[in-house]
C-alpha cells in the first residue's frame, strides 16, 4: 500500500515513523519544498515513549513525484484543510481512501467537497506528540486511534488501513458512529486545549490544580450540552470522566495548541472551542466559559508581534 502523510508536523512526523516499521510505501507531502529536502537529508529523529529512533521517509512538495496514492492521511491544522487537499488531490484516484486526523469539527465535510465524500475515512488519536525542532519529534502520550465512515460503513479498504496502523505498533479500531466520534473528542480538546495554551501548563497539571480544574469541567459541560441538543450521542457515558482520564494519562504531553503558542502560531480554537460558541449561540444554550476561552486564545494570537516594555 502507498501511504502519504500530508503534513509533516508532530502528529505526522509520529505517524510517519511507525508506518515506516510496516512494508508499506510511505511518502511526505510537505508544502514547504526546503523542508521536503532537509526531511529527504537527514530523516525523522523519534524519542519518548517509543524509545529512541531515527528514520528516512521519502518526502516532497510536489505530489507528481509520488503518483496515485491507496491511502492520503490529512495531519494538517484545521484551518489549512482546504489547501492541504487541493495540494494533495493529484493524489487522489479512483480507489483512494482520504483519511483526516485532525482535531476539531469541519474537515471531513471540506475534504469531501473536493474528493467526494465516498473516499473520506474520519478519526481521532489519541496519541500525543511533541515538535521539538524540524524533523525532531517527541512521543509524548500513547492512545488507540478510531477510524470510521460518516455512513457508517466498514468497506474493505478500511479494515486493511486497521491492520497496517496495528502492526505499526499503533492501536487502532474502527467505528461506526464516526460524528459521535469526533464530537466526543471535541469535548475533550473543549477542556484541555484552550486551557493549556492560556496556561502554558501540560495536560496534568490542568485537573491536578483545582483551579484549572473547575474551568475544565465547566467547558466540558457546556460543550456536552451542545452536543445533547444536537441529538449527538457522545460514546462516553461520563465526558467529565474521560476528559480527566485522558488529562491524567497524557500528563506530561504539551498539547497542540500550547505548542502553537509557544512557537507564535495560528491556533485551532476556532475549530475546536470556537464550534462550541458558535452553535450555542444558533442553540440558545449560554456557553460563557467556551466563549472566554476563545477571547483569551485569540488575544493571545494577537498579542504576538507586541512589545511590552519591562
Amino acid at each position: 500500500m502507498k501511504i502519504v502523510i500530508v503534513g509533516p508536523g508532530a502528529m505526522g512526523g509520529l505517524l510517519g515513523v511507525h508506518l515506516s516499521k510496516s512494508k508499506e510505501e510511505i511518502w511526505f507531502l510537505d508544502k514547504n519544498e526546503a523542508r521536503a529536502r532537509q526531511t529527504n537529508e537527514c530523516g525523522f529523529t523519534l524519542e519518548g515513549l517509543s524509545g529512541n529512533a531515527q528514520v528516512k521517509i521519502k518526502s516532497t512538495a510536489n505530489p507528481k513525484e509520488i503518483g496515485i496514492a491507496d491511502l492520503v492521511i490529512i495531519c494538517v491544522k484545521a484551518y489549512h484543510t482546504k489547501e492541504a487537499i487541493l495540494h494533495a488531490k493529484p493524489l487522489v484516484g479512483e480507489d483512494t481512501a482520504v483519511l483526516t486526523l485532525q482535531n476539531g469539527i469541519g474537515n471531513i465535510e471540506i475534504i469531501s467537497e473536493v474528493v467526494g465524500q465516498e473516499k473520506v475515512i474520519g478519526g481521532v488519536t489519541n496519541q500525543g506528540a511533541t515538535l521539538l525542532e524540524t524533523c525532531h519529534i517527541r512521543h509524548a502520550g500513547k492512545g488507540e486511534t478510531v477510524i470510521g465512515r460518516i455512513d457508517g460503513k466498514i468497506p474493505v479498504e478500511m479494515r486493511a488501513i486497521r491492520e497496517i496502523f496495528n502492526k505499526a505498533g499503533l492501536e487502532t479500531r474502527i467505528c461506526r458512529d464516526i460524528k459521535g466520534l469526533l464530537w466526543s473528542k471535541l469535548t475533550i480538546n473543549a477542556g484541555i486545549n484552550a486551557l493549556a495554551a492560556i496556561t502554558r501548563l501540560p495536560n496534568g497539571k490542568l485537573v491536578e490544580l483545582e483551579s484549572t480544574r473547575r474551568i475544565l469541567m465547566d467547558a466540558v459541560t457546556e460543550a456536552t450540552r451542545v452536543a445533547k441538543r444536537k441529538r449527538i450521542k457522545l460514546i462516553y457515558d461520563d465526558p467529565l470522566a474521560k476528559v480527566e482520564a485522558v488529562a491524567e494519562a497524557t500528563a506530561g504531553n504539551i498539547c497542540s495548541m500550547l505548542q502553537d503558542v509557544l512557537r507564535k502560531k495560528r491556533t485551532e480554537i476556532d475549530f475546536i472551542n470556537g464550534v462550541i460558541v458558535r452553535l450555542g449561540q444558533e442553540l440558545g444554550i449560554p456557553v460563557p466559559v467556551n466563549a472566554l476561552l476563545v477571547d483569551l486564545v485569540k488575544t493571545i494570537e494577537a498579542s504576538y508581534s507586541l512589545v511590552v516594555d519591562k
